[in-house]
């Protein structure tokens, strides 16, 4: 039970410059999770109509809660293909979680990106390392990129962009600093609650 420690380990105003970041990092996994986790609010058609083009299968959302006439919880539950600009507008914003095999969808993803913030999340599992007494855990270990985002749980929009080391629920600083120095960076700020 629990989560992992997020340390921030870089930042940028430039997307892809993250993105290849984390990549780098994701590079000394262990061990690394088939599939990708994907996150995305999207505050305009534009926006929409290109993730739906990457992900046409994804489940799109409504970002705050709604209720329909009766009260209930409202899913929006409309065929984008089928659905006009104009009325896709009023439903606005959207946002989508989803999950994706690993390596399918994640440099379009990223081209695709808006204004609004995102996630990328790749789980695995850092190698053990018995020298620095470092050792992987499958259950909390990976990278993750958020977009317009410097909190690991997507709290607050910003205009830069967040390369996370996620370790064990305890935390884990010498690794989080060994992994920020890969790529010629350190550990920024205190360690976040992470997945």
């Amino acid at each position: 039970m629990g989560n992992s420690k997020a340390y921030a380990v870089f930042q940028s105003t430039d997307a892809a410059t993250a993105y290849t970041q984390a990549k780098r990092l994701c590079a000394l996994l262990a061990e690394r999770d088939d599939e990708v986790g994907l996150f995305a609010e999207l505050h305009t058609v534009a926006d929409v109509r290109c993730m739906a083009a990457v992900l046409p299968e994804a489940n799109f959302d409504y970002v705050d809660t709604r209720t329909d006439a009766a009260g209930e919880f409202a899913w929006f539950d409309l065929d984008l293909a089928e659905t006009d600009d104009e009325v896709l507008q009023q439903h606005l914003p959207l946002s989508l979680l989803e999950d994706a095999p690993r390596g399918s969808v994640e440099e379009c993803f990223v081209k695709a990106l808006g204004q609004g913030m995102a996630a990328v999340d790749w789980h695995g599992m850092w190698p053990d390392d018995p020298e620095s007494d470092l050792y992987g855990s499958a259950k909390y270990d990976g990278v993750q990129v958020v977009f317009h985002g410097q909190d690991a749980q997507w709290d607050q929009w910003t205009e830069h962009h967040t390369v996370f080391v996620h370790v064990g629920k305890f935390g884990d600083l010498p690794r989080a600093q060994k992994l920020a120095a890969h790529i010629g960076s350190e550990v920024l700020g205190e360690p976040q609650i992470g997945w």
